[in-house]
């Protein structure tokens, strides 16, 4: 099945351009476009696309604030910021508030459609030249985390429960609860879905 896509750009020729770039591809199917925020959430009050392509510098809400609300009020919806903005503020945000994708509007055709394919299917993508500034920045410093660690984290990635993870490791369930901790305190996360993304962003795991 296509993936439905949506696309908020304050630009008339970004969404163009875009549209041009996806009209052959049968994997994806257009389902229209908005210029800001009001129209996008009018939109949504009878449609449900599955992937938002979100430009994160708009008149009035910013896509920063838009994503924040389409993924608290449409959590099924995935979203991928999109800007010609590659600072570390910008990114670290659009993913805190709940994107799935980072891109940059000099993407190719091929990783427009590589990341839309990816974040339909619940996986993160950010772009390389983001994911560099992510990873470099002095604020974000990979955490030091042993082997089992790693493990376990691959594991909680893969969206299995601490029983599930004590029976593939061989150890005790409270053994994994140990390690979810720690692993939460070295990536001062507050909570799972942001642990796993930072991981993801960080290139720890994949």
């Amino acid at each position: 099945m296509a993936t439905k896509l949506f696309i908020v750009d304050d630009h008339y020729m970004v969404i163009e351009g875009i549209h041009s770039i996806l009209q052959n591809e049968n994997s994806i199917e257009w389902m229209g476009h908005a210029s800001n925020a009001d129209s996008c959430l009018a939109f949504l009050k009878n449609q449900r696309p599955d992937v938002i392509l979100m430009d994160i510098s708009m008149p009035g809400m910013s896509g920063i604030e838009l994503c924040k609300l389409v993924r608290e009020n449409y959590p099924s919806i995935y979203i991928i910021g999109l800007s010609t903005f590659n600072q570390q503020s910008f990114i670290k945000k659009m993913m805190d508030v709940g994107a799935s994708g980072y891109l940059l509007k000099n993407a190719t055709r091929q990783e427009l459609i590589f990341a839309i394919n990816e974040v339909s299917k619940g996986k993160m993508y950010v772009c390389d030249e983001a994911a560099s500034t992510l990873r470099f920045n002095e604020k974000l410093q990979l955490p030091v985390i042993t082997r089992r660690e790693k493990e376990v984290l691959e594991f909680i990635a893969s969206g299995l429960t601490n029983n599930e993870i004590a029976k593939k490791l061989f150890i005790s369930v409270s053994t994994v609860d140990s390690h979810r901790k720690n692993i939460l305190v070295k990536f001062e996360a507050k909570n799972i879905a942001s642990l796993v993304k930072t991981a993801l962003q960080l290139k720890i795991i994949e």
